[in-house]
């Protein structure tokens, strides 16, 4: 029974998880935290460093993880599996009618008009993180206190990232260094 949950949910996921994995992370937090209670809100920001972190899709990242802490190695099958069947159908199916039907100006249009909702999707899932990492909660009414160190990192990175274009690889080795150093020292 397990088994066909964790299937089950990694394949809503990976149905309804449209503009890539940050878009996926609002729908993972509210199935998987909130609604089954596999993870609490903190493993669920841990899982979405290690899934960031990680090469590979960011939704078959945290299905492979929470498949391997749910039911072990075949949980993890299992859930990446979910994951992904969707969208291997999905891709084929569509490939073959945008090709077919890429010139029409119809196509275009819904298109376009699908990028505003996808962004809301990625900007909600980033608040959400950025709320848990600079305040210990994931919601604004909580919010309490800011954690310094963690806002100095984030703005350092940002910044970096922004101005300097610095490799996104040497920013999280450069913040996982730079964080324990300054936790060590205060």
């Amino acid at each position: 029974m397990l088994f066909f949950e964790l299937f089950l949910v990694y394949f809503q996921i990976g149905l309804f998880a449209f503009g890539g994995g940050y878009a996926a992370m609002p729908l993972i937090q509210n199935l998987v935290v909130e609604g089954k209670g596999w993870l609490t809100m903190a493993e669920y920001a841990d899982l979405t460093t290690i899934a960031e972190m990680t090469p590979g899709p960011i939704a078959v990242n945290s299905a492979t993880f929470v498949g391997q802490k749910m039911a072990g190695l075949p949980g993890a099958i299992v859930c990446t599996l979910g994951c992904i069947l969707p969208s291997l159908i999905i891709v084929l199916t569509l490939a073959y009618f945008y090709t077919k039907y890429r010139s029409l100006k119809t196509v275009k249009v819904v298109l376009g008009e699908l990028r505003p909702a996808v962004v809301a999707m990625i900007a909600g899932a980033g608040l959400t993180i950025l709320l848990l990492a600079l305040f210990g909660t994931s919601t604004l009414s909580e919010i309490s206190s800011v954690r310094w160190i963690e806002a100095l990192l984030f703005a350092v990175c940002l910044f970096l990232l922004r101005k300097y274009k610095t490799n996104p690889i040497m920013i999280i080795f450069g913040t996982a260094i730079a964080g324990t150093l300054m936790y060590m020292v205060f």
